[in-house]
C-alpha cells in the first residue's frame, strides 16, 4: 500500500471516521492525484482550486463535490498539517430549491384522490394544521382539543410542543373518520393498535393521488405543509404567525414563502406603475 495512502487511513481510524467514509476520502484523494498525475503531497491550493473547477464543470453533485471537499481537508489540514490551507478549500453552498405549491383547487383535486378514509384525514389533518408528517403519525386523540379549537403538538422537530389552529372544517372530518374507525389512543394506528402509523405509509397515498388527480406537480406529505404556510401567507397572515404555527427558528426560513406566494407577488405595485407614462409618449 502507498504510505501516503496507509498514513491517511491510519488517521482517519483514529478519529474514528466509519469504514465508508474512509473510503469515500481515500477515492477522493486518488482522483485528484490521477487528473494531474503527480502524488497528491506534491500539489497545492493552485491545483486543488483548478481540480474544484474541474468537478463544477463536469457536472459533479452538490454532495458528491463536498465529500471530495472533505476528503481533500482532512488529507490536507490532517495527514499533511498543512492547517492554514484547509480554510482556503471551500464547500458548495447548498442550493436550496422553492418549495412546490399546491393551489387550492389542487389541493382538493389531491384530498378527492385518496381512496383510505384513513389516509386522507390524516393528510387533510397535515394541511389543515401545517404539520410534519412524524408530528401527523403521532397525534393522539386525546391531543385534538374541540373545546378550544387547538391541537396539541407533543414534541416536534427540536422536542418542543405547540399548539396549532384545530380548523372547524377538519373536526368535522375527524369526527366522520373517529366513528368509522374508533381509533383509541393513537389517532392514526398502524396495523398494532398500541403504534402509530408509520410516517412512509402516507407517501404511497400521496404518490397515488398526485397521479389520479393528473397533477403536474411532484408532491410528498410536506408539499401540503409547503401549500399551508403558502396559502397563509397569501391570505394575509403575519409571517411571525406563521413562523410560529410552522415551529421554525429562524425567520429566513418562513420567509422563503414570500417567494412564491403568488397574491402577495401579483398584488405588489410595480414602480413603473407609478411612472407618468404619457410623458415618454413620443409626439
Amino acid at each position: 500500500m502507498n504510505p501516503l495512502r496507509r498514513r491517511m487511513i491510519e488517521d482517519m481510524k483514529v478519529r474514528n471516521l466509519s469504514p465508508v467514509t474512509q473510503r469515500c476520502h481515500v477515492h477522493a484523494v486518488a482522483k485528484l492525484a490521477q487528473y494531474f498525475k503527480q502524488s497528491p503531497d506534491r500539489l497545492g491550493l493552485t491545483e486543488v482550486r483548478a481540480y474544484q473547477i474541474h468537478l463544477v464543470a463536469t457536472g459533479t453533485s452538490w454532495a458528491g463535490f463536498n465529500v471530495a471537499v472533505s476528503a481533500l481537508r482532512f488529507f490536507y489540514g490532517v495527514t499533511l498539517g498543512r492547517s492554514t490551507m484547509v480554510e482556503r478549500i471551500p464547500y458548495a453552498r447548498e442550493q436550496r430549491q422553492l418549495p412546490v405549491i399546491l393551489s387550492a383547487d389542487e389541493v382538493v383535486r389531491f384530498f378527492a384522490a385518496v381512496p383510505s378514509l384513513k389516509h386522507r384525514t390524516a393528510l387533510m389533518t397535515a394541511y389543515a394544521a401545517g404539520l410534519r408528517v412524524s408530528e401527523v403519525v403521532r397525534l393522539r386523540v386525546a391531543d385534538i382539543d374541540s373545546g378550544r379549537m387547538l391541537i396539541r403538538v407533543e414534541q416536534g422537530k427540536g422536542h418542543r410542543d405547540r399548539y396549532v389552529m384545530l380548523s372547524a372544517q377538519l373536526l368535522v372530518m375527524l369526527r366522520a373518520y373517529w366513528r368509522e374507525d374508533r381509533p383509541k389512543h393513537w389517532l392514526f394506528p398502524g396495523r398494532d393498535d398500541s403504534r402509530p402509523l408509520d410516517a412512509s405509509t402516507l407517501q404511497w397515498p400521496c404518490r397515488n393521488a398526485r397521479t389520479a388527480a393528473k397533477l403536474g406537480k411532484p408532491v410528498a406529505v410536506h408539499t401540503l405543509r409547503h401549500s399551508f404556510a403558502t396559502h397563509l401567507l397569501e391570505a394575509g397572515t403575519d409571517i411571525r404567525t406563521i413562523q410560529m404555527l410552522l415551529a421554525h427558528q429562524n425567520l429566513s426560513t418562513t420567509a422563503r414563502y414570500t417567494q412564491v406566494a403568488t397574491t402577495t407577488i401579483g398584488n405588489t405595485t410595480s414602480p413603473f406603475d407609478r411612472l407618468n407614462m404619457a410623458e415618454a409618449t413620443p409626439d
